[in-house]
């Protein structure tokens, strides 16, 4: 097992200035910002929305650990290792401790720099003291995370508008991420309703995106193991990243390529009904069966052959888990087509 690096020394930071001429600024030598997660989690205050159940808290717990040992994030980005505060406000200490077991079964490791927390005051009636303590006590904070927002935000001032309210709640989040240098990342659900930009399915107003430093909106289909991370913000480049969930060792990966290529749910879904209905089938079937394009029916095959989601044999034909995998039964072409598949949905449906 290789041995953590010491933590480095914490300079004093210098007192924040917050003017300049034009000059001034010009000639000024600003710091690089600090990552949790470099391209993910910069310094200043994050908000990560998802549906309820989807593995956001998963998603919290990992980051948290990865970082507090400094083993790679999401299975792939390097971080540099620190303390963490992860205050679970909506779990129990049992709760923890089986998800906490169940990621170390999966062959995580014990993360003695994570600090597991699952009551804390609202931030209008003492938890911002709470916080404060914390940072004080840890001067090499990588990570600070509030699952949820809503159970810490506190009281809304008398008469404040909805956005007024929304964005005064995420600041008092915000003003102790500037001060302390150290990323926040608040937990937080998404609207029922579906929304063409993604950054409109977060729940409450617009005061909750604009205060913070940068979103992210957590997508998975019910069943599905592929999903996506949406990112945008001051310091991160926006971008959408592939994700995959490891539901047994309750982790997310991100995964290698556009999230495009791996968002194909429903495709799969198509897949699977087509075989189980029809029997085994070979990529170019497939396709012409379900009107889609020949090689990105062949590339999700593939996919989902090596995800396990499929049989395969050595000759290229796909069966669903449990069948055959005989290609001497493929039926004919002819009952394959489209509307035919409509019409056996619909007698599924009857």
């Amino acid at each position: 097992m290789t041995t953590p690096r010491p933590l480095a020394a914490v300079p004093t930071p210098p007192a924040r200035r917050t003017r300049w001429t034009d000059a001034e600024l010009m000639r000024e030598e600003f710091p690089p910002p600090k990552w949790a997660v470099p391209g993910l989690l910069a310094e200043g205050l994050n908000l990560l929305a998802g549906a309820p159940k989807l593995g956001k808290s998963w998603f919290s717990l990992g980051t948290g650990a990865a970082i507090a040992n400094g083993d790679p994030v999401l299975g792939s980005i390097e971080v540099e290792r620190g303390p963490v505060l992860y205050c679970a406000l909506e779990d129990t200490g049992r709760r923890l401790q089986r998800r906490r077991r169940q990621m170390l079964a999966a062959g995580g490791r014990a993360a003695p720099l994570l600090t597991l927390e699952t009551a804390c005051p609202t931030m209008t009636n003492g938890g911002d003291a709470v916080l404060v303590e914390w940072l004080e006590e840890n001067p090499h904070a990588r990570l600070v995370i509030i699952d949820t927002f809503e159970k810490m935000r506190g009281s809304d001032a008398a008469g404040a508008s909805a956005y007024s309210a929304d964005y005064a709640a995420a600041g008092r989040f915000k003003q102790l991420a500037d001060h302390y240098s150290v990323p926040f990342l608040l937990i937080h659900h998404v609207r029922k309703q579906s929304a063409e930009d993604w950054q409109n399915l977060v729940s409450g107003t617009a005061g909750i995106t604009g205060a913070v430093d940068a979103t992210l909106v957590l997508e998975r289909g019910r069943g599905q193991a592929d999903g996506v991370l949406h990112v945008t913000g001051r310091d991160v480049e926006e971008a959408d990243y592939a994700m995959s969930f490891d539901a047994t060792a309750g982790a997310w990966t991100k995964l290698d390529g556009p999230a495009a290529d791996h968002l194909v749910g429903d495709t799969r879904a198509d897949i699977l009904r087509l075989l189980r209905e029809h029997g085994p089938l070979k990529p170019a079937r497939i396709a012409e069966a379900l009107g889609a394009n020949p090689g990105s029916i062949r590339q999700t095959c593939k996919r989902m052959g090596d995800a396990g989601q499929l049989a395969r044999t050595v000759d290229g034909t796909y069966s669903a888990p449990g069948g055959s995998g005989d290609s001497s039964t493929t039926p004919a072409l002819s009952p394959l087509s489209p509307l035919s598949l409509q019409t056996a949905d619909q007698h599924e449906q009857e």
